[in-house]
């Protein structure tokens, strides 16, 4: 699939998409797949990293004023489902296109 489809994958066997997911999957795509160059990719990479990066930025250790106004309103088990399930999601590596 290519990079920034928009195309949400199937839920990961026995996993329901978090409740905060669309706030997420507005950039980062509901599959981890970001929508844009210039946003990061989610999908596939550990769920301590990202649960810890949600803290980080909703607390302002990471200041980046778009992402702690996101995550704001966002609890500590709702950013680890967030983690969990963008952890889950297979990675999907660009295409390369030949000149």
């Amino acid at each position: 699939m290519p990079r920034g489809s928009g195309r949400a994958t199937l839920a990961p066997a026995g996993m329901q998409p978090p409740a905060q997911l669309g706030l997420c999957a507005a950039c980062h795509g509901a599959n981890g797949h970001a929508r844009q160059p210039d946003i990061p990719d989610l999908a596939g990479q550990k769920a301590d990293y990202l649960d810890k990066a949600m803290r980080d930025y909703a607390s302002g250790v990471r200041n980046v004023p778009l992402m702690r106004g996101a995550l704001g309103a966002i609890d500590p088990a709702q950013m680890r489902a967030l983690a969990d399930w963008y952890a889950a999601q297979p990675v999907c590596l660009p295409q390369v296109r030949r000149p």
